[in-house]
């Protein structure tokens, strides 16, 4: 028994020595180096507002094609009754439709009268129009987008499932599998996955488009030096840092990001193959992938589920959420209006977006439009004064400064055990 026991423990150390030796080696040389700063969350007033009106904003402007794509031209109340979740709406749909009485016209069903039935007014008809005006006009700006989407994944592949969800934030048309991309035969083709899933392929890749938004904003006059520098590989980008109130001062921050600013910067359309996926180096390339994926996005935010439907794709590793509150300076990830959105905080400056596509303008017409509404709801549309529905630039007056932000006592793993929790409890689209 005693020879046995004594076996067993040899065995045990040579174990020990084979397996855990290299192990430890292998920790250590991809862990040293950064050191990892534990920041509490800070909540911003001004950018959960903005995620919390284009909730609404969006929900109509998916009814509004909804009801273009139906035959008859209207939506039934039965027929919206179950999209509440589908929309991310917090009201039921036959509620939010007659808040804005700007955009959906009621009236009763030919046939049965009880039955209360929706249709596109003049004035929503009239932003339509100039939707498609300004997607005609854009064309070749949509393509290069989604080009640079296809270029950043893996197999240059996007399934449409993963792909339907994300043309309001990359600001897709509606129906592109109709209209844009038959049009592209050079850029674009359809195939089928081995489990039978339509996807979107890209057809050839560009140098013309695999330049990252970070390089872009580098190419300036007054970055033109530094960037020289970076082509020659004497220099690493940096990305643009945002911190909450009272983080920018802090010296161990400091001392972090400069840390994290020495490595050097990936192009999110590099292989990314051969880095260590443990490596700081990789959470970096990570930075960069994310960062220039909300840079894409009309309004520089998405929903995090969203992306973690690309996760594989786009080389994410499983909790890169952590990225998010590991580096609040760069992002914000909010959890207003019952879902996780993660927002690029370059993007907007007190409250509004720093330079607004064309489209993200014409959804501000659209967002006043519904607020007119809501003001005269019950009237009708033609109570409303003319002056009041001008389709005019409107700048969103309820917009807060960016500096209203309120530190809430919350480290960064008690707020990913908070995420969690809220997947588990709310099943996004």
């Amino acid at each position: 028994m005693n020879y046995l026991r004594t076996k067993n423990f040899i065995f045990s150390l040579l174990k020990l020595e084979v397996y855990e030796t290299p192990k430890l080696c292998h920790h250590y040389l991809q862990c040293r180096g950064i050191v990892k700063v534990r920041l509490k969350w800070v909540k911003n007033r001004s950018l959960d507002h903005i995620i919390d009106k284009e909730t609404d904003l969006k929900a109509a402007y998916l009814l509004k094609d909804a009801i273009k794509r139906s035959s008859t031209g209207f939506l039934t109340a039965k027929s919206v009754a179950d999209w509440q979740k589908l929309l991310g709406l917090t009201v039921p749909v036959l509620r939010f439709m007659r808040r804005y009485p700007t955009l959906f016209e009621e009236f009763p069903h030919p046939r049965w009268p009880s039955l209360p039935c929706f249709r596109l007014t003049d004035t929503a008809l009239l932003l339509d129009s100039q939707e498609q005006s300004i997607h005609e006009t854009h064309e070749k700006d949509t393509v290069e987008r989604l080009s640079k989407v296809l270029m950043m994944m893996k197999s240059r592949t996007v399934s449409l499932l993963s792909l339907q969800p994300l043309k309001w934030d990359l600001g897709l048309p509606d129906c592109l599998e109709k209209t844009l991309i038959p049009k592209f035969p050079d850029y674009f083709r359809f195939v089928k996955a081995s489990n039978g899933v339509t996807c979107l392929r890209l057809v050839q890749w560009s140098e013309e488009f695999a330049v990252s938004a970070l390089q872009k904003s580098n190419e300036s006059e007054e970055s033109m030096h530094k960037y020289r520098q970076f082509k020659r590989g004497q220099a690493a980008l940096v990305f643009p840092m945002r911190f909450p109130k009272g983080y920018g001062g802090q010296k161990k921050v400091r001392a972090w990001m400069e840390e994290f600013h020495k490595l050097p910067y990936i192009s999110p359309y590099e292989d990314s193959k051969l880095i260590d996926p443990n490596s700081d180096l990789m959470e970096k390339r990570v930075v960069g992938v994310l960062h220039e994926f909300l840079s894409l996005t009309m309004h520089k935010k998405t929903k995090r589920n969203y992306l973690r439907s690309l996760r594989e794709e786009l080389n994410l590793p499983h909790k890169f959420t952590r990225i998010f509150t590991r580096y609040p300076g760069i992002f914000y990830l909010s959890l207003k209006c019952k879902t996780t959105t993660v927002t690029l905080r370059e993007g907007y400056e007190r409250g509004k977006l720093v330079n607004p596509h064309p489209l993200a303008r014409l959804r501000e017409k659209f967002y006043h439009v519904m607020r007119t509404g809501l003001l005269y709801r019950g009237k009708g549309e033609n109570m409303i004064p003319p002056q009041d529905i001008l389709l005019k630039d409107h700048v969103d007056e309820t917009g807060q400064e960016e500096s209203e932000e309120e530190e809430v006592e919350t480290s960064e793993e008690c707020y990913e055990d908070e995420l969690s929790d809220t997947d588990e409890r709310s099943d996004e689209e």
